[in-house]
């Protein structure tokens, strides 16, 4: 009985595939574009058919300025690198020739209160992801034109990718540090007629000619702090738009151009925000004696906020809100 059934199963198995044989013989051969052919539709706009909602889902090519990429990678890529160390080298001759801004009459040994705890939390939950961000997006936007050259594959294959993941995860907590910078400090960042003379004399911090030992009047934030906070404010606005649009491309559906043009206002105002923290750490941690204080327990000397905030000094002993550490 076996052997009949090995028998029938041979024999429909040979009609089935002579029957497929002969019809795909009669089957007209369709003509196979050619592939300058097919890259001539694209250019010319030829659309096709997905099964996806997105705006842009029948456009198999998108078209945009080259113009654009070169912008990246000749002038973009440079000039975070600029920011980054040309910054850094500037400071340091800078205080090589100048020196730092030491307090004229020394430590007092008073603490005087100036930020809350809070503020301090905000501050750092900004200052943090900004900064490994700033080097991430480094490696990420001029890597490959500085770093790689002189890395094997393999390593610089994984700093790339470790960069980019930790691009991505920091980029929320710096959204959330922003805003509340932003909406809670710009009360104390507005511009005053007094911060025109802080410019006009470098904000005392020349040692020598006739800048040396002027110290102009200013309030809770000098001019600079001030321009800097602005700076921040609104490059920071860019910054966290722009790369909401790259980092959730599936939420935003974004163009091809569009993300181009996300990309490049990303780069630049990640320039600006470099260049500018770059100013505001040596300042902090260098250029201005005892000025670091201030970010990590809250308070200053005295003789600090007198020397570098005495409008503010005055007004806070005047109105009694003055607080010394216990």
């Amino acid at each position: 009985m076996n052997k009949w059934f090995k028998h029938i199963g041979l024999a429909i198995a040979l009609m089935f595939s002579a029957i497929c044989f002969a019809n795909g013989a009669d089957a007209p051969v369709e003509p196979q574009a050619s592939d300058a052919q097919i890259w001539a539709q694209l250019k010319d706009g030829a659309t096709g058919y997905t099964t996806s909602d997105s705006q842009f889902h029948n456009q198999p090519i998108n078209t945009y300025d080259l113009r654009v990429l070169e912008l990246r990678s000749d002038w973009l890529a440079p000039g975070l690198m600029l920011a980054l160390f040309g910054m850094i080298i500037i400071f340091a001759l800078f205080i090589m020739v100048n020196g730092i801004s030491k307090l004229h009459h020394g430590f007092s040994g008073k603490m005087v209160h100036r930020w809350s705890k809070f503020d301090v939390s905000i501050h750092w939950l900004g200052a943090i992801p900004c900064l490994l961000l700033i080097l991430t997006g480094l490696v990420l936007l001029a890597g490959r034109f500085f770093f790689q050259p002189y890395l094997g594959e393999g390593f610089w294959a994984s700093l790339v990718n470790g960069a980019k993941q930790v691009h991505d995860v920091m980029a929320i907590p710096f959204m959330f540090g922003w805003a509340l910078m932003t909406l809670l400090w710009a009360k104390n960042q507005l511009p005053k007629m007094y911060d025109v003379k802080w410019f006009m004399v470098v904000g005392g911090y020349i040692n020598f000619g006739p800048f040396k030992g002027k110290h102009p009047d200013a309030g809770f934030a000098n001019a600079g702090e001030k321009m800097w906070f602005w700076a921040f404010a609104f490059f920071g606005l860019i910054i966290s738009a722009s790369g909401m649009l790259l980092l959730f491309p599936n939420l935003f559906e974004p163009s091809r151009t569009l993300s181009l043009i996300a990309l490049i206002l990303h780069s630049i105002s990640a320039i600006i925000i470099c260049a500018f923290s770059i100013v505001h750490i040596f300042m902090a941690t260098v250029m201005s004696e005892g000025g670091m204080e201030c970010m990590i327990s809250g308070y200053c000397d005295e003789n600090w906020a007198t020397q570098h905030h005495n409008l503010w000094y005055d007004e806070i002993k005047a109105n009694g809100t003055l607080k010394y550490r216990d």
